[in-house]
């Protein structure tokens, strides 16, 4: 593999290509006119641009962008993560124009691309399941008895979901016509699939994932587990490895559970099993992401394995140069996603010029950005800036590291979720691992970010005027 196009934008492109030119693979960009001048499309050995900024006129256009790899001889394509990079037809696409599709094959995508076909893949494996159904309605009667039949409060999610669209949690029996009817409509917008299905809501969960990886050799292994618990509106925006409570039995019951996942729909590459693990410790399969997670730094950091490479190389036909028994968990690794949010406000997007953009540098700090000062960070796409990540030889100190870090990082023109990050590391049920899902619900308010604001800003100001008074009573003092 001599060529790689990276059909994805930003930092997951950027990441991409850094490891693929550390490998001696020249690569490709492909950009809409709104990335014209950001530095994947720098960074990359050619670059092409295959559209307007809306995504469905460019970094969609997957008959264009295999269009694109065979005029300029591309070997290999890497969807990164998002767009098409769990597009079962785009994969298959791929192969069949003689080009190497870097992620597993399409027939892993549509099965685990379907909660219901995942949930039915792996029913023969012994693996945990929420209580629930395993068919999709749309029927509000039959949905009520199952309801009845497993007891509130339950979870609509919708089979075709993702990112918290679809899914809506029903406390009372009373709340379920209405619920479930906005939920099918959200599915019907986002995915054009309104089947959903239901399941016991798990009250006071833990989102924990594992990572997989596959060759064509038959060898599965997993590179242990993710705590992705601190989300907001259902998506991930704090994430660490190791968690802090998995116990070793714990731990691998669940990497062979996931292990277990992968074969059941032939994996091959880099994926995530995700699980939720309740007040008891009980987990329960959730799904299988079939792509590189946005959160796979943190294991490559307590791992020492680029998962990028071991991508590429899995899909040149290579077997995996460990085993099971290689793999040990080295320190903590903890992520901040930076979004160009603004955590006083609902964290509504925030689009602008960044015109001041300073970012943290040192040993066990690592950083995935996409963006530079003075770009313009656009309205058509996800609004990640970046991604901050810190190491240390254990928890306390990865995080102390990444408070520190988040202090260092400056950015101005856009409001972004640093403060909210400094107040969820800082938070005492953070630190102390004492924390679940309703993290952001129970403990979080714009409020008390902006008491907190206001109260650093008066200490600063106070100790500025501390300095001031000694800096002038030393200039008094006589010769």
């Amino acid at each position: 593999m001599k060529k790689i196009l990276v059909a994805n934008r930003g930092e997951i492109a950027l990441r991409v290509m850094r490891t693929a030119q550390r490998m001696g693979i020249k690569t490709v960009a492909v950009f809409s006119t709104a990335d014209r001048n950001a530095p994947h499309v720098k960074f990359a050995d050619e670059a092409v641009c295959i559209g307007p900024p809306p995504s469905n006129e460019s970094y969609l256009l997957g008959k264009k962008i295999i269009e694109v790899a065979k005029d300029l001889n591309v070997d290999g394509i890497h969807p990164g993560y998002g767009f098409l990079s769990e597009n079962a037809d785009f994969a298959e696409a791929v192969e069949k124009n003689g080009i190497t599709w870097i992620g597993p094959g399409s027939k892993a995508i549509r099965i685990m691309g379907s909660k219901l076909a995942a949930k039915d893949a792996v029913k023969d494996y012994g693996i945990p399941m929420v209580p629930g159904i395993d068919e999709a309605i749309t029927n509000v009667d039959k949905a009520l008895e199952i309801a009845k039949e497993i007891g509130f409060p339950i979870l609509i999610k919708a089979s075709a979901g993702g990112g918290g669209k679809g899914m809506r949690i029903v406390e009372q029996e009373k709340d379920l016509e209405s619920q479930m009817k906005r939920a099918i409509s959200e599915a019907e917008s986002a995915f054009g699939d309104g089947s959903v299905f239901i399941e016991k809501y798990v009250s006071s969960p833990r989102h924990i994932e594992i990572q997989v990886l596959a060759d064509t050799h038959g060898n599965t292994l997993h590179l242990f587990e993710r705590e992705c618990s601190i989300q907001r509106r259902h998506q991930k925006v704090v994430e660490e490895a190791p968690s802090t409570v998995l116990t070793p039995e714990i731990r691998k019951a669940m990497g062979e559970a996931a292990v277990k996942v992968a074969e059941a729909c032939d994996y091959v590459g880099a994926g995530t099993v995700e699980f939720l693990l309740d007040e008891n410790k009980n987990f329960y399969f959730l799904e299988m992401n079939t792509r590189l997670q946005v959160e796979h730094p943190v294991t490559e950091l307590i791992t020492g394995i680029d998962l990028v490479e071991q991508q590429i190389k899995v899909a040149r036909g290579e077997a995996l140069q460990f085993s099971q028994n290689d793999l040990k968990i080295n320190g903590h690794a903890v992520e901040l996603r930076i979004y160009a949010e603004d955590p006083l406000d609902n964290f509504m997007p925030s689009v602008g010029t960044l015109e001041r953009y300073r970012t943290p540098q040192g040993e066990g700090i690592r950083l995935d950005d996409g963006f530079e000062e003075g770009m313009e960070v656009p309205i058509y796409y996800d609004p990640m800036l970046a991604k901050l990540i810190t190491y240390g030889k254990n928890r306390e100190e990865a995080i102390q590291l990444m408070i520190k870090a988040i202090a260092a990082y400056e950015v101005k023109g856009v409001m972004t979720t640093l403060p909210f990050g400094k107040f969820v590391f800082e938070h005492e049920a953070f630190r102390s691992g004492n924390f679940d899902t309703h993290f952001v619900k129970n403990y979080y308010s714009a409020e008390k970010l902006k008491s907190e604001i206001e109260e650093e800003a008066r200490l600063a100001a106070l100790l500025a005027l501390k300095q001031y008074i000694k800096d002038q009573q030393l200039l008094r003092l006589p010769n």
